[in-house]
């Protein structure tokens, strides 16, 4: 299983390890980036990826696409992810809520967008609106800090109940601990639909034929953004994956249900059965 170091694909991953673990199967976890998790299912070194965020990383797949080297499961994982730029709740309200908003409010936000890490595709998309004046921001500074120092700016500025304009996306903590609200009008600067995505589960071409139970769960395995949200919370508090998804397997037996239909365990017994016993030990 290829993980990519971002913390709703460290979420759903650590979800499918402990239900394959406790079905009986033996799952291994690789971290690395996009490019290298392709290129190991194409060298079968690689089964599976539960990461693949679209249109992000669109030109990343393509050519593994077209050689028949990965396959993209026909339906999404999570439907409903999104990232553009946002606001807090009261920032809306007074009226800041589409891209051409920004620039009437420069002085109530110091001429400053927020961002992430320097080289971002984010970033990079706000440093052209500034440089093509795009929505009247080329008196405006985007501020480059990564996810952790923007988000400290942002909570800084909720507590002070300032004006703040930031990247913010779907699924993540920040939609449970802030009231944030995405701006519209985006011209499709960050994607088509006000910067809608989606990601789905890549696998070897053949790996329907040679695991069709495990690609069963895979196929099973869907999310929505607030739950997958939820999941990111205790991990980003320093709690394992595989801490929080035997919990969640608990406490959401619906859940359980829903991704083990069809399923059994590698010895041939009732998937669900099998899992919910070994979650009481």
């Amino acid at each position: 299983m290829g993980v990519v170091n971002w913390t709703d694909v460290i979420a759903t991953s650590g979800m499918a390890d402990v239900l394959l673990n406790n079905l009986g199967y033996e799952s291994k976890q690789t971290s690395a980036v996009q490019q290298i998790i392709f290129a190991g299912i194409r060298d079968k070194r690689l089964d599976i990826f539960l990461g693949y965020w679209k249109p992000a990383m669109n030109k990343n797949i393509a050519p593994f696409v077209a050689a028949n080297q990965v396959k993209v499961m026909d339906k999404p994982s999570l439907a409903d992810a999104q990232a553009t730029l946002a606001v807090p709740d009261y920032v809306a309200a007074a009226g800041l809520k589409t891209f051409t908003d920004i620039a009437r409010f420069k002085d109530q936000l110091g001429g400053k967008i927020y961002g992430i890490e320097p080289g971002s595709g984010a970033n990079t998309t706000i440093k052209t609106m500034i440089e093509t004046n795009q929505f009247g921001l080329k008196d405006f500074k985007l501020i480059e800090s990564g996810e952790a120092g923007m988000l400290a700016a942002v909570q800084r500025a909720v507590n002070r109940k300032e004006f703040v304009v930031f990247v913010g996306w779907t699924p993540h903590p920040m939609n449970i601990n802030m009231n944030i609200a995405y701006l519209t009008g985006s011209e499709d600067v960050y994607g088509p639909n006000e910067g809608a995505a989606t990601v789905s589960t890549v696998t070897a071409p053949d790996y329907a034929e040679r695991c069709p139970n495990v690609n069963r769960l895979l196929e099973n395995l869907t999310f929505t953004a607030a739950q997958e949200s939820q999941l990111m919370v205790p991990i980003m508090e320093r709690k394992t994956p595989q801490e929080v998804a035997r919990q969640w397997l608990r406490d959401h037996p619906e859940d359980l249900q829903r991704w083990l239909a069809g399923v059994s365990s590698f010895d041939g017994k009732e998937g669900v059965a099998t899992v919910q016993a070994s979650l009481k030990n």
